[in-house]
């Protein structure tokens, strides 16, 4: 796992090539896209939502269940990400979008997914396959932006600013690693409480997600300034094995940073730990790339610290082994 998080940067390079490749037909009606998966392949979905959420000309939401909306129609843009493309709930949300008659787009290595969309002649993107979904977030979120694009729903902004973001993780590979490694040390032992400072939720549930599949370690996750209105109340106990992180960007509105500046004595009393990490980057994918990699960077570094295998996911393979015996 470590070298596939080492050569994320990399991987951005190879999904730039594949998107250039690919040329997907403009949407002529299009009043909301839907982005279905879920794990690492959904996680794509909810940092794009946030991304374009200033620039995309409809709304974009993130599906993952087995089942759609009832709103779902011919006007919906329904991007199917699956890594494996055997994913069960996506394939139960596939077949919806086309009963629906929605335009529907396929992202996957391969699997069902694509053996349907050859089927029902749909648009698809192929990425490479063979690796643990999590480690490939570059290859589906640079294709989801290209959807968009090529759908004209966005401008190609994104898609350019991802050479920047991969220049600015090479240069910033030495010190990323570095703070990641002071940082696993400090959460080895620890239940990491992860906040959210404004929009930047995807990378916060993108983190919570690594650590539990890469650390082997449970954690929770909020948002300012939602958690102002219920979690906050719950802070009335020690709790000594507990360690905040926050996640912010250099765009995070000034109310938000001034809200938690405020709740900061407030968690003092009661946990020993506090780590505050803000993004380095021109623009918010800038960002949001080096979060992600730094992120991906603790992960494996726990992993390491506590002996544990970080691609191992027994416990997911036993719950697909356990639900196929009800098919």
């Amino acid at each position: 796992m470590k070298d596939l998080v080492n050569n994320f940067p990399e991987q951005l390079e190879q999904a730039l090539n594949i998107a250039e490749q690919v040329s997907l037909n403009a949407t002529p009606v299009c009043q909301s896209v839907m982005v279905t998966g879920l794990g690492g392949s959904g996680i794509g979905g909810t940092i794009l939502a946030e991304l374009v959420a200033d620039t995309c000309k409809v709304p974009v939401l993130v599906n993952k269940d087995y089942t759609l909306p009832r709103w779902i129609n011919e006007t919906t843009l329904v991007i199917v990400s699956s890594y494996s493309g055997n994913t069960e709930e996506t394939l139960a949300a596939m077949h919806q979008a086309l009963n629906a008659k929605a335009q529907v787009v396929c992202i996957s290595s391969g699997g069902q997914v694509m053996a349907l969309a050859q089927q029902h002649q749909l648009e698809t993107i192929e990425i490479p396959g063979g690796m643990p979904p999590r480690s490939c977030l570059g290859y589906s979120l640079v294709q989801l932006i290209k959807v968009l694009v090529d759908k004209q729903l966005i401008p190609n902004t994104l898609l350019t600013q991802v050479t920047g973001s991969i220049q600015q993780l090479k240069a910033e590979a030495k010190n990323i690693q570095e703070l990641s490694k002071t940082i696993a040390k400090r959460l080895v032992g620890k239940l990491p409480v992860i906040y959210a400072l404004g929009a930047c939720e995807g990378v916060v549930v993108r983190f919570r997600q690594q650590i539990n599949e890469n650390s082997k370690m449970l954690c929770w996750h909020h948002v300012f300034p939602e958690m102002n209105h219920n979690e906050l109340v719950g802070w009335t106990e020690t709790h000594p094995d507990l360690v905040i992180v926050s996640f912010s960007t250099t765009l995070t509105n000034p109310r938000t940073l001034k809200r938690y500046d405020i709740c900061k004595p407030v968690f003092q009393k009661y946990v020993t730990g506090r780590i505050d990490i803000v993004a380095k980057g021109s623009n918010l994918l800038e960002q949001f790339l080096y979060l992600v990699h730094l992120g991906d960077w603790i992960s494996v570094d726990i992993a390491e610290l506590r002996g544990v295998d970080a691609v191992e996911v027994n416990v997911i393979n036993h719950l697909k082994n356990e639900l196929a015996k009800f098919e």
